[in-house]
């Protein structure tokens, strides 16, 4: 199955939209008219360039205002089309799309419409060409793929046949499984799209919104089961219409898109397994156990200032590592790794972010598997020399620029704690921490999608509504993805402004990373006892917070009293409760959460995320400046 995307879906000049596509490994490519014509090469040319890439020129599109018309305006229309035969033949193009009319003089009538595909079906077959036709949502008497496979089956020419858009069909509300019933070999192309679900005008939505498969709310897999159940066994591409792409890397665009073009297509596969799909197969989608380690990149002061944390917090230096200035700090199932070599990945990040999370472990079934799914999903290996006693532990790039690494029981990497490290047995107070909750993630909100759908494509997780969280000095989105069991919870934080405490961890630590982590325990009251006991210092909560929590939940004084005491902040929704502790900011904006779910909740206390955002600022401000 070939697969494809239109050059509108990316940002560039013609050059940039090709080099790009190719890299990204995809194997055809839709000229967008309007790309074309800005460019100054002439067709044979630009045909020539995308061949020397590597790409097949799978459609020319689009053709407007075609059917229906009447008298000179259809002649007219067919003087037009003819002349775009011309370019097509000399770029190399064999197909057109002619999507349905939105002009205010055309006529409706299916046999009319059928008509005028029966004569276009004959001047494109004289010139070795094919014509595909696609309903518009919005078009003026068909916006319906039911009506124009009707149109087309009553044109009755072999080369005319339909082309199936996921956002005309999906946005309109159209039952997708209407398709199965339409012969596969008379569908001619297939363009994906998925979107937000967003009450709007159907073209306005369709211009600004779309994204890729996969990062939006409609049902495009059901859709392509249904196209695949046909028996088509075309190319399947990608045509995206988002000011937010327009604006960003084409590179990176043109990945996002072939990485949701081959989960989804994955995804039929399993779904339809008498499909036509002939795509490599992939290892399923990576449940992850666990998060493994969390490894920090810090020296000096700023070593000595997060091993204080640490031990305030209940943690131990469990081991060090047998060839290099790395220690493993431990509690319960927690594992946090310090890295302070002044050579490799590590001392690369420390370089440019100061003390950051360089290195995210996670457990998973297998190793090699997770990286088969990964590499075959676009993501870049990792690796780097090994040093004396060390392990090759399987690794992709990861968000920003970090690093993620996988370990299984089956090959044998789950030892690389008894392997590498030098245990120690430092003695330390259990504070009641068992394992970790979530990571919190922060980057711009323009790196949001292209990282939620990295998580949701490699691993068995799913996106929960994206919200949008408060700050004093502006606005943050956040989006979660979980695996359905939680043991693995990210929170994706996006940044518009550099004002908002998002933003200036993003500034100050030039790019996106960790910006928190959340522990868990089974009794956070307790904990925050122990953690008392220790040292540790809990970021401090305003009094009104705990004033105005009395009026939202029915909570007994004592407990509210033991809340505002500890600085927990809580919320509640029909499944359980959630119990949160912070520490205050180190390194800049990076901080620790400790949490309590009790019952079923799976949210991550958005409510609160305003008042401790406050809390943070009110930490963080310049000197000189009161407090608020």
């Amino acid at each position: 199955m070939k697969t494809g995307i239109a050059t509108v879906s990316i940002s560039g000049n013609l050059e940039e939209k090709i080099e790009a596509i190719a890299a990204a490994g995809f194997s055809g490519i839709e000229i967008f008219e309007q790309d074309f014509i800005a460019d100054v090469r002439g067709p044979r040319e630009v045909g020539r360039r995308i061949r020397e890439a590597g790409l097949e020129l799978l459609l020319f599109q689009p053709f407007r205002d075609f059917e229906g018309l009447p008298g000179p305006l259809r002649q007219r229309a067919f003087d037009r089309v003819e002349r775009k035969f011309d370019v097509m033949q000399e770029l190399g193009c064999e197909m057109m799309l002619v999507c349905s009319s939105v002009h205010p003089e055309a006529l409706g009538g299916v046999d009319r419409a059928a008509a005028d595909f029966a004569e276009l079906g004959e001047r494109a077959a004289a010139r070795g060409l094919k014509v595909g036709y696609e309903a518009l949502a919005w078009g003026r008497h068909v916006d319906d793929h039911r009506d124009a496979w009707e149109i087309v089956r009553r044109a009755d020419h072999p080369n005319v046949g339909l082309v199936l858009d996921s956002f005309h069909t999906l946005a309109r509300g159209i039952d997708p499984e209407s398709i199965r019933s339409i012969p596969g070999d008379r569908i001619f192309f297939v363009q994906l799209a998925d979107a937000p679900q967003i009450e709007m005008d159907l073209l306005y939505w369709s211009r600004h919104f779309r994204n890729m498969p996969g990062e939006g709310d409609l049902e495009v897999a059901r859709f392509m089961r249904a196209v695949v159940a046909t028996g088509y066994a075309g190319p399947v591409s990608l045509e995206i219409f988002n000011d937010q792409f327009r604006g960003g890397s084409p590179t990176t665009i043109a990945r996002d898109g072939y990485r949701s073009l081959v989960s989804l297509m994955d995804e039929v596969r399993r779904q339809e397994p008498e499909s036509s799909v002939d795509l490599a197969v992939l290892p399923p989608p990576v449940r992850v156990h666990d998060t493994a380690f969390i490894e920090f990149a810090a020296r000096g002061a700023d070593l000595e200032a997060l091993e204080t944390l640490l031990r305030s917090m209940g943690f131990r230096q469990a081991g060090r590592h047998v060839s290099k200035a790395v220690t493993l700090w431990q509690q319960g199932e927690i594992r946090i790794v310090l890295n302070s070599e002044t050579t490799g990945h590590a001392a690369n990040a420390y370089h440019v972010r100061g003390p950051t999370v360089c290195d995210i472990g996670l457990t998973v079934g297998s190793a090699e598997a997770t990286v088969e799914r990964a590499t075959a999903l676009g993501a870049e290996l990792f690796s780097q020399p090994l040093g004396p006693g060390e392990m090759p532990i399987p690794a992709i790039r990861g968000q920003g620029g970090s690093v993620m690494h996988f370990i299984d029981e089956q090959s044998g990497l789950s030892e690389v704690w008894d392997v590498e490290f030098l245990r120690e047995g430092t003695p330390a107070p259990d504070t009641g921490l068992t394992r970790i909750d979530h990571l919190a993630q922060t980057m711009t909100y323009d790196e949001m999608l292209s990282w939620s759908l990295f998580y949701t494509s490699l691993f068995d997780m799913r996106k929960q509504p994206m919200i949008d969280v408060i700050d004093p000095d502006g606005l943050v989105r956040s989006q979660a993805v979980a695996a359905p069991d939680g043991r693995f919870r990210i929170t994706l934080n996006g940044a518009e402004t550099y004002k908002t405490l998002a933003g200036s961890f993003l500034a100050e630590g030039y790019g996106s990373t960790v910006q928190h982590i959340a522990l868990g325990t089974e009794d956070i009251f307790a904990t925050a006892e122990a953690l008392a006991r220790q040292g540790f210092e809990a970021l401090p909560i305003s009094r009104n917070y705990f004033d105005d929590l009395a009026t939202r939940f029915e909570l007994d004084p004592a407990f509210l009293d033991r809340l505002r005491m500890s600085n927990v902040l809580y919320d509640a929704d029909a499944e359980g409760e959630f119990l949160q502790l912070y520490s205050r900011p180190f390194a800049g904006h990076m901080f620790f959460e400790i949490v309590e779910r009790r019952g079923g909740y799976a949210g991550f206390g958005a409510p609160n995320a305003p008042f401790r955002i406050a809390a943070l600022k009110r930490l963080n401000r310049p000197k000189g400046m009161p407090a608020m």
